[in-house]
């Protein structure tokens, strides 16, 4: 296999906690970064000095310090600060560029087994390992119903041309799925690597909570340009599962205050067309991005 070479951006905030466990993770890859760039996103812990004490034990490591904002803005402040580290290695030669959270831990191979992945298909635009919460000493998948062309956020790897195609990452939430909607529109394929797992040392939403983290979620799904018709087929599935009835409650709302707040919501037409038109190819059984 050609070794290629991978830059890696991490933004962080207040992650004094796990991010020790991310940074040992990195160092012992079989194949390290060319570059690992650390944003630290205002953070009022020592998750700043974390990451400057990493960077002078390892010169591929560069840290980029932000002025605290006051207050957590979930989807848009992470992509804002990625795009910060971003501008760091953007004229650097990469194959692949990386978008990991600083709450992660993961094995020595997993980077060289990601990129083999890439190497086997060349039509993969955007690939990444499978998020797991540890229980009872067993690694179990955070979200098994995620669609299959679905790849968190906490860990995408985007080929150099898919990314160059994508052009940008919508500072708002929902860009964990509209640039994975693009690249499908475009032609790439994307999807989750099921058998590399990663652990998440801290569960997704804990940091705004439960009910936040579901209303974070259908407003994310209003920005994306969710057809109503799936949004409200969304809603009714979450109604019987855990936890009963606060889900769909909570995407629901998230969703309709879009509309309310009149919020901003993608503008690119030919996206959001493709995407709805995929998504009620869905409800009525057809071949879609959903399988």
């Amino acid at each position: 296999m050609r070794e290629f070479s991978y830059v890696v951006i991490t933004p962080v905030r207040n992650e004094q906690d796990y991010l020790s466990s991310t940074i040992e993770s990195m160092a012992q890859q079989e194949v390290p970064p060319r570059r690992w760039v650390i944003v630290n996103d205002g953070s009022t812990d020592a998750t700043g000095r974390l990451a400057h004490a990493a960077s002078a034990r390892h010169d591929w490591i560069r840290v980029i310090d932000r002025s605290d904002r006051g207050f957590r803005k979930p989807g848009g402040g992470v992509v804002e600060a990625f795009q910060d580290g971003y501008r760091l290695i953007a004229d650097e030669p990469w194959d692949f560029l990386v978008k990991l959270d600083g709450d992660l831990s993961f094995e020595r191979n997993f980077f060289r087994n990601a990129l083999e992945r890439f190497q086997a298909d060349p039509s993969l635009g955007i690939g990444g390992g499978t998020i797991c919460n540890k229980v009872s000493r067993q690694l179990v998948t955070e979200s098994p119903t995620d669609p299959k062309f679905h790849v968190r956020g906490a860990t995408k790897i985007y080929r150099r041309e898919c990314w160059i195609q994508l052009g940008q990452l919508y500072p708002a939430p929902g860009w964990d799925t509209l640039d994975e909607v693009k690249a499908n529109m475009l032609g790439w394929k994307t999807y989750t690597f099921d058998e590399l797992k990663l652990l998440h040392h801290r569960k997704a939403g804990e940091a705004e909570g439960t009910w936040p983290n579901w209303v974070k979620n259908g407003l994310a799904n209003y920005v994306a340009g969710y057809h109503p018709l799936f949004m409200f087929a969304k809603c009714a599935s979450r109604v019987f599962k855990r936890p009963y009835g606060m889900a769909a409650l909570g995407l629901g709302i998230g969703f309709c205050s879009g509309y309310v707040k009149r919020a901003w919501r993608v503008d690119d037409r030919a996206l959001v067309k493709y995407f709805q038109n995929q998504q009620m190819r869905r409800l009525l059984g057809q071949p879609s991005l959903w399988g």
